[in-house]
């Protein structure tokens, strides 16, 4: 075989060391530049919107068109004081029944003049009183049905309180027979309840009119009203004769509204649990 003659391999030129002169000008390299994460980029994105989200939920619609966006700015991001929040929601209205006695039903006591023409009816004197107490309730917040003497509504009625207004005889009986009468119902579940009722009545009224409670003269009808047993045997309940129509004639009709508000705070005693000393229920011999 012919031989092949090998190439000379070039020998690499050295190089000196180089001066620290030559050290000090060289060119410095510049550190190597890292790109951001795109992970950063998302965190970045996140922080603002959830910044955003708090702005937006923190702010009512009034401080949305607030004119200084800086305080409200100030406000979200500054650290606050923790408040222990009270959550309230609305109560159920209490429901209170106030029966016109005779309304719907019969004129009740007929009062006549001098000349025997009918002048006033007990049903109309018992309406307008109870019109003006339902009146006063529901400015407290209470609802209040406005019920006729034999209202299809006293069965089974339900409420926390229901009283019934009549006035007494237009006859003239003697000199005694002025003044209001109290009676309370005794088939109720709760009796004590029902003589509270009672004797809230008779306080407040006594104390508002200056009448005299004329205990003596409350009959069995008053104690066996009919309403006493159709309504719901929960349902606290009282009748008021709020005066006689002869000799109270003059208050019950001139100053009806000071007559209602002695059945109103009378009624208000008994839902506010308000202080009276009980009253003793009188108790009637056939």
């Amino acid at each position: 075989m012919e031989s092949t003659n090998p190439q000379p391999i070039p020998e690499t030129e050295s190089k000196p060391p180089a001066t620290e002169q030559e050290v000090r000008e060289a060119p410095q390299a510049k550190p190597a530049v890292r790109k951001p994460r795109a992970v950063n980029a998302f965190a970045t994105t996140l922080g603002v919107a959830v910044l955003l989200a708090t702005l937006f939920t923190a702010w009512t619609p009034n401080s949305l068109f607030a004119s200084n966006l800086q305080d409200q700015l100030n406000l979200i991001l500054t650290p606050q004081a923790g408040q222990n929040t009270v959550i309230t929601s609305p109560q159920p209205q209490l429901r209170i029944g106030i029966v016109a006695g005779h309304n719907g039903n019969d004129s009740g006591a007929v009062c006549y003049d001098e000349n025997g023409e009918v002048d006033l009816k007990e049903a109309d004197v018992n309406f307008e009183i109870a019109t003006l107490v339902q009146k006063s309730l529901e400015a407290q917040g209470y609802q209040v049905d406005l019920l006729n003497e034999f209202d299809t509504r006293l069965n089974g009625y339900r409420a926390v309180a229901l009283v019934s207004i009549h006035n007494d005889s237009c006859e003239y009986v003697n000199d005694e027979a002025t003044g209001f009468k109290v009676a309370s119902s005794l088939e109720t579940r709760d009796v004590n309840r029902a003589q509270r009722l009672n004797a809230c009545l008779v306080d407040r009224y006594e104390r508002i009119t200056g009448m005299i409670f004329h205990a003596n003269s409350i009959t069995g009808d008053m104690r066996e009203y009919h309403a006493f047993s159709e309504i719901d045997p929960n349902t606290i309940t009282a009748i008021i004769e709020t005066g006689f129509l002869n000799l109270d004639r003059e208050i019950l009709t001139e100053d009806t509204p000071l007559v209602a508000e002695g059945v109103t705070q009378g009624i208000l005693c008994f839902m506010n649990n308000e202080s009276v000393l009980p009253t003793a229920i009188p108790t009637f011999f056939p």
